[in-house]
């Protein structure tokens, strides 16, 4: 059972793609794991046949436990010597693709061993065999289940006939929906009922808890004209067409942090002892996406480097992904700094509690017409407040006003945003 974020200690093996007997390909995926952030899958770190599975499904095993063994040579696992399950470290920001997975390397029970112990289900369940065999998104898959749905029922509308979260809901729009969680049992004639909180949203409260305790918080907020910035992306949607297809405001605002983060790299940091701050030399942005039960951050890899098309086509895919929660372990690892844009809800202006160890965050507003004075003549212009949440053990007010204040300046002037031509970006 991977590790995929520090607060982790277990995990569900929600389905297996693979059975006992099938060969399986490094990379090839094994099993979707439910964890208390998001939904994952799997892959294998090494070749051969998969020879047991230990955990079945809907069943929950702790971070480093054993949960199905590979066998490089076919057939039984081989005889080996008994010992625990090995545990493998919490991937962080250096954490390569040996990280994704630990079966192959945990070894196998002795044969005596074998031989007495309780016999497992080598195979999946019935039921989930129609999952299997049914292509469907982990979020269709989730539903489905919730609902009562067989999958084999439903015509799937994504690539490749794959089933999503669409195609549950329009057949599901006919019938109520079965209660994803139970809300436990109140007084009678209570004027109140008490709803256990999901495995997400207990996970995100000890994770604001920590950070807003731990962390000394401080805030700066500037306002930022956004007409230029309107413009250019009307215009490099006319002319790129479907190209520019994915290109949203809070792209240019992600582009405009990143490169703000690379002159003003303060921010793009974190205080590993009271000694010592660690300046990142690469820009990873974390965005936050709002899903069902509470906030998933995927991570936006080098964003400063990639050009802006680029990077609106890669945001795209990190923000369908994350709520059709069909992101892999990768994907959410290894974030120097967040971004939370509210502005779709329209909300004017907020605070953001950062997402340590990061050392800052930048809360997004709406843009809204406002009266603002230019060349001594009252007009209306597209304003939007920005607000950047730092923590004052690694850097002060003017750092974060600095950052601040390079932001501003590349989204008021946002041919800047384009690198070398627009045609590159």
């Amino acid at each position: 059972m991977p590790k995929m974020s520090d607060a982790m200690t277990e995990g569900k093996v929600l389905s297996w793609r693979k059975r006992v007997g099938d060969r399986v390909a490094r990379g090839d995926v094994l099993a979707e794991i439910e964890t208390d952030k998001v939904n994952v899958e799997i892959e294998a770190e090494s070749a051969g046949t998969l020879s047991e599975i230990v955990v079945g499904e809907g069943t929950l095993a702790p971070v480093g436990a054993v949960i199905a063994r590979i066998n490089g040579g076919g057939g039984r696992p081989a005889e080996s010597p008994s010992s625990p399950p090995r545990h493998e470290p919490a991937p962080g920001p250096s954490a390569g693709p040996g990280a994704r997975a630990s079966t192959a390397a945990a070894p196998a029970p002795r044969a005596d061993q074998a031989a007495a112990a309780p016999e497992r289900p080598a195979q999946p369940t019935a039921g989930a065999g129609v999952t299997e065999r049914v292509k469907a998104s982990p979020l269709a898959r989730r539903l489905a289940a919730e609902r009562g749905i067989d999958l084999s029922r439903v015509t799937g509308t994504g690539p490749g006939g794959r089933i999503v979260e669409r195609d549950i809901e329009a057949l599901a729009a006919g019938a109520p929906a079965a209660p994803a969680r139970p809300a436990a049992a109140a007084p009678a004639g209570a004027e109140y009922e008490d709803v256990e909180l999901s495995r997400m949203r207990q996970a995100i409260a000890r994770s604001v808890a920590q950070s807003h305790q731990t962390i000394p918080h401080f805030y700066v907020t500037s306002e930022v004209e956004m007409r230029r910035a309107l413009d250019l992306r009307t215009q490099l949607k006319e002319a790129y067409g479907d190209a520019a297809g994915a290109l949203s405001i809070n792209d240019l605002i992600v582009k405009a942090a990143a490169l703000a983060l690379r002159a003003r790299p303060d921010l793009n940091a974190t205080l590993v002892s009271p000694e010592t701050v660690r300046r990142f030399r690469r820009v990873h942005l974390g965005i936050m996406v709002a899903v069902p039960d509470g906030l998933v951050v995927p991570v936006l890899r080098d964003a400063d480097r990639l050009p802006l098309l680029t990077l609106a086509t890669e945001a795209r895919r990190l923000i369908d992904g994350a709520r059709e929660r069909r992101l892999r372990q990768d994907d959410f690892s290894g974030a120097t700094f967040s971004i939370s844009n509210l502005g779709m809800y329209d909300v004017t202006m907020f605070s953001a509690i950062i997402n340590g160890p990061q050392a800052g965050i930048l809360a997004v507003g709406r843009i809204q017409e406002r009266p603002v004075v230019r060349d001594g003549a009252i007009v209306a212009r597209p304003m939007m407040a920005l607000t950047v949440s730092v923590d004052h053990r690694v850097t002060d007010g003017v750092g974060a006003a600095a950052f601040l204040a390079e932001v501003k300046r590349l989204l008021e002037h946002p041919v800047l945003l384009l690198g070398t031509s627009a045609a590159n970006a």
